[in-house]
């Protein structure tokens, strides 16, 4: 089931919401069965013979939690095999193709896909589940009750693309009585932030999308754009992908602010970001937070000198690009924020160690710096967005000026003027976040009055008239 579906607007959200206001007043418990057993509809909408990969998955992690709490002289022991079985699951239905057809190239043989399909969620639930069970090997975690634990994995805003969550963020209000009991002030801040989020998926990011995948998908096929066409596309996907990913989750966000449950922010304006270090620390902030706290700082960190500390960083933006997608572009766009990454940690120790480190903080130089990272970022998006490193050579071509005689379409004067408006928002403008939560100038901050309701109201009538045809968010996909 999608977010920017009319039967989850109109059939599943209010009902799901209506049965937990109306169970949390009887019973705790029942309310969070009823959350539970909804999480788990909204999960099998897609196909419900995952279901039991999903239950599976939840049983095998509880059990394995328990098992390395009631044996904490074998907790290395049973931690390993635990990590070990869930990423094999992953591998096998995200990866086995993949490696597969990898391999069937490098022997230079032929061999049949497997045609495995990719449970939707999977990478999200299995990462969420990995960072309980090492935090209940290192004592910081302990959940007896499988109820909450099931809701903590299952809680379907957040199932399907995150935000990767912390137990300790989520098993606090699942305990707290005063959560569940309908306020205003709730209702109202999740219900805004929602719309803002279905607005951004149905009217920018997928009023953008056709301009990128026309000419992404002629590149795809061997066709060369023209260089006005190419940078339209990478200025449309990587709009297209922001709007998208930033929609989906406020609308998360929304969603469960609305049962009276907050989730941690995960999106921060990352095209405002001054250096590659901090676009990491805007753009999916949860699975940041995670690969600094279960990969980068177990690899060491930067305990042991600049140069492991340049390969760890390395290694986990590697793995983290493979994370996204079973494809070598994947990876190499892994690698690329990986070098960006190590080199700006370079040039901030090597100012550091000229005195100049006050130099970075100036307006020109942060002006370059933005510009500087929104170029690189950008040339990172079209690898993660071409078929193949081929599509990509294609595009770069035409993005350096060779001429081209693709012609998907024209990039007329009405292309770049909505560009250059989505620019102007994901550049100058506050987001949701600061305008719902603080933080935005006092002009423009969410206020619970007529004047936002005509809005969200306007914009909620032309996001449904752009609903017919459904997309799914990018992220499912990964």
């Amino acid at each position: 089931m999608l977010f920017n579906s009319l039967g989850y607007i109109f059939d599943f959200l209010p009902l799901t919401l209506l049965g937990w206001w109306g169970l949390a007043r009887w019973s705790r418990r029942w309310a969070l069965g009823w959350l539970t057993a909804a999480s788990l509809f909204f999960y099998g909408w897609w196909d419900w013979r995952y279901l039991a990969l999903l239950g599976g998955s939840i049983l095998f992690n509880y059990l394995a939690a328990r098992l390395i709490l009631a044996a904490p002289d074998r907790r290395k022991l049973l931690l390993g095999f635990a990590i070990a079985a869930n990423l094999a699951l992953l591998a096998w239905f995200k990866y086995a193709d993949f490696l597969l057809q990898s391999l069937a190239a490098l022997l230079g043989v032929h061999w049949p896909p497997l045609g495995i399909p990719l449970p939707l969620g999977i990478s999200f639930f299995t990462f969420t589940q990995i960072a309980f069970l090492v935090d209940t090997a290192q004592g910081k975690a302990r959940e007896p009750d499988p109820l909450n634990y099931g809701l903590f994995v299952t809680f379907f805003p957040h199932l399907l693309a995150g935000p990767v969550l912390h137990h300790g963020e989520m098993m606090p209000q699942f305990a707290d009585p005063s959560v569940g009991q309908p306020r205003a002030e709730m209702i109202s801040t999740g219900l805004s932030l929602f719309l803002i989020g279905l607005i951004k998926k149905t009217v920018l990011a997928d009023g953008i999308a056709p301009i990128a995948s026309l000419v992404f998908d002629g590149a795809a096929h061997g066709a060369l754009p023209g260089t006005a066409e190419s940078w339209a596309a990478a200025l449309a996907y990587s709009f297209e992908l922001y709007f998208d990913f930033s929609g989906y989750s406020d609308m998360a966000l929304g969603a469960a602010r609305m049962f009276g449950i907050v989730l941690p922010l995960n999106f921060a304006s990352p095209y405002q970001a001054v250096s590659p270090i901090e676009f990491w620390r805007r753009w999916h902030m949860t699975l940041s937070r995670f690969l600094r706290d279960y990969l980068y700082i177990p690899l060491g960190g930067n305990r042991h000198g600049p140069l492991r500390r340049y390969l760890n960083l390395g290694l986990t933006m590697l793995l983290g690009g493979l994370w996204h997608g079973a494809a070598w572009t994947f990876v190499a766009w892994g690698a690329w924020h990986g070098l960006l990454l190590m080199l700006n940690h370079l040039g901030r120790s090597i100012l550091d160690r000229l005195g100049l480190a006050a130099l970075a903080a100036t307006a020109p130089a942060r002006l370059a710096g933005w510009a500087l990272t929104f170029f690189c970022v950008l040339l990172g998006w079209v690898v993660f967005r071409a078929d193949g490193f081929a599509a990509a050579g294609r595009m770069f071509a035409a993005m350096a000026g060779t001429p081209g005689g693709f012609a998907a379409f024209t990039p007329d004067a009405e292309v770049w003027v909505k560009l250059a408006g989505l620019g102007a928002i994901v550049f100058l403008a506050p987001n949701s976040q600061s305008l719902m939560l603080g933080g935005a100038p006092r002009l423009v901050a969410w206020r619970p009055n007529l004047v936002w309701a005509a809005a969200l109201a306007a914009g909620f009538l032309l996001a449904l008239g752009q609903m017919s045809d459904v997309s799914p968010f990018l992220y499912y996909r990964f």
